[in-house]
């Protein structure tokens, strides 16, 4: 899958199955904010896509997902190290999904995260 953002940060998706994801990002200087730790925003990326990676798989031909909206609760600070990002689907209608995240560094729990997705198929405009 093509993922120029997750490019940019370095974020893995290293597994994703129906209902299930794991993502990883190994901590570097671009990562961090200029208190020397890592930018809240690295943390919610790994939840927002790990959410979407765990729905994906059940997703119909034509269907896709957006993110209506994630809280995230951070619990300590990290500067080195890998995050991991391991995401479940809590629950899956037809027409919106509930996922949960748990972020890690090394085996330490460092936030959590919910979120809900739009499911979808995408309109073709006519000109």
């Amino acid at each position: 899958m093509i993922h120029p953002f997750a490019d940019l940060v370095g974020l893995k998706i290293d597994t994703h199955n129906d209902g299930t994801s794991t993502c990883s990002v190994e901590v570097s200087e671009k990562l961090l904010n200029p208190h020397r730790v890592v930018h809240g925003a690295v943390i919610f990326s790994l939840a927002d896509t790990g959410m979407g990676a765990a729905l994906y798989p059940s997703l119909l031909e034509g269907q896709i997902c957006a993110t209506i909206e994630i809280k995230i609760n951070y619990y300590r600070p990290v500067t080195t190290g890998l995050l991991t990002c391991e995401t479940t689907v809590v629950n899956r209608g037809k027409s919106v999904a509930n996922m949960e995240s748990n972020i890690f560094c090394n085996d330490t729990l460092i936030a959590k995260a919910n979120g809900n997705y739009s499911i979808f198929t995408p309109s073709v405009k006519k000109r």
